[in-house]
């Protein structure tokens, strides 16, 4: 493909935008939570509010260290990661980031984790109070929540939140009293139906669903005899995923009457173009930004380039076609 390297001030005629829950998206390009920090840190290689979104570092309540040994290990397509959630805890997050979300004219996402019921719902609560705070002196700092129901269950046995319906129902219902701010569910690959899920977050007044998250797998040391990582598995990314969360995508597209933030394995203008395709709102890039420190931009480049070969005015006239 032929890029033009100056799209930003060119083609202006192409709409690339999008709208989740109020929400304006100038593009569908949004950064995905846990490869992207706030933003700080690729800001020093191209403009990010160029992007279409970021969704932050996963935030929990409390601080967390995050998991000891291997985090992270590279595989044919794709890495594994067990990164375990290292974190500043909400209340430093919103203390001393979002003065910098403040100056960003992207959309600005908090994904919000936890390892109990309790915690998810304090945490949504703190951060709507300082949304509330900020508001009032005309400021904004936040969006949107992307709810993780990924994490562990700490108090039933290990088991996520995000794989029986029947528990995630009642978190979801919970979180969306806890705020008025939009929120997306991203839920798990490992859920008994994922479709019917998607369906439940609907029911329960989630304005987005965001899937898939990483896919749970293993890698061991046949010389040492032993897992790479402490914790056994890690959850695999990148483009050795994606033709699954492509397929889950379309399925829930089917579904659901609510966007989807699609992600899974997207490196290229072609990969976003399926996705949306497939029914997606907005996508999210993860993987690719460690492979690409200027992946952001370069995706967008591409997009355009792809959108003008291909008479493609506006992203609305191939959303969902498939």
């Amino acid at each position: 493909m032929i890029r033009n390297d100056e799209p930003m001030a060119l083609n202006t005629q192409l709409d690339l935008s999008a709208n989740i829950a109020g929400v304006a998206f100038k593009n569908p390009i949004v950064m995905a939570s846990g490869t992207f920090g706030f933003g700080k840190e690729y800001a020093k290689y191209y403009d990010v509010n160029e992007l279409g979104g970021i969704s932050g570092k996963g935030l929990t309540l409390n601080p967390k260290a995050g998991n000891q040994g291997t985090r992270v290990y590279e595989t044919p397509s794709g890495m594994l990661n067990s990164v375990g959630l290292e974190n500043p805890g909400i209340p430093s997050f919103l203390e001393k980031e979002c003065a910098y979300w403040e100056t960003l004219d992207t959309a600005r996402i908090v994904n919000l984790g936890g390892n109990t019921f309790e915690d998810y719902v304090t945490g949504a609560e703190l951060i709507q109070q300082d949304a509330d705070r900020r508001s009032a002196g005309g400021r904004k700092a936040v969006d949107m929540i992307e709810l993780n129901i990924s994490c562990p269950n700490v108090k039933e046995g290990g088991i996520a939140f995000g794989i029986r319906t029947c528990d995630a129902r009642e978190l979801v219902r919970a979180v969306r009293q806890a705020t008025s701010l939009p929120l997306s569910v991203k839920l798990s690959p490992n859920a008994e139906d994922i479709a019917s899920m998607a369906l439940m977050c609907q029911e329960e007044g989630a304005d987005a669903v965001s899937l898939i998250n990483t896919i749970s797998g293993m890698k061991i040391d046949v010389r040492r005899r032993r897992s790479v990582f402490n914790n056994l598995y890690a959850g695999l990314s990148g483009p050795a995923i994606k033709p699954i969360a492509l397929r889950m995508v379309h399925q829930v597209a089917k579904r659901v009457n609510i966007p989807i933030i699609g992600m899974g394995g997207i490196s290229s203008a072609t990969d976003i173009i399926e996705f949306i395709m497939a029914g997606a709102t907005v996508i999210q890039v993860g993987t690719y930004n460690f492979m690409n420190l200027r992946a952001g931009r370069d995706l967008l480049l591409d997009l355009r380039q792809f959108m003008i070969e291909e008479n493609i005015k506006s992203l609305d006239e191939i959303r969902g076609i498939i």
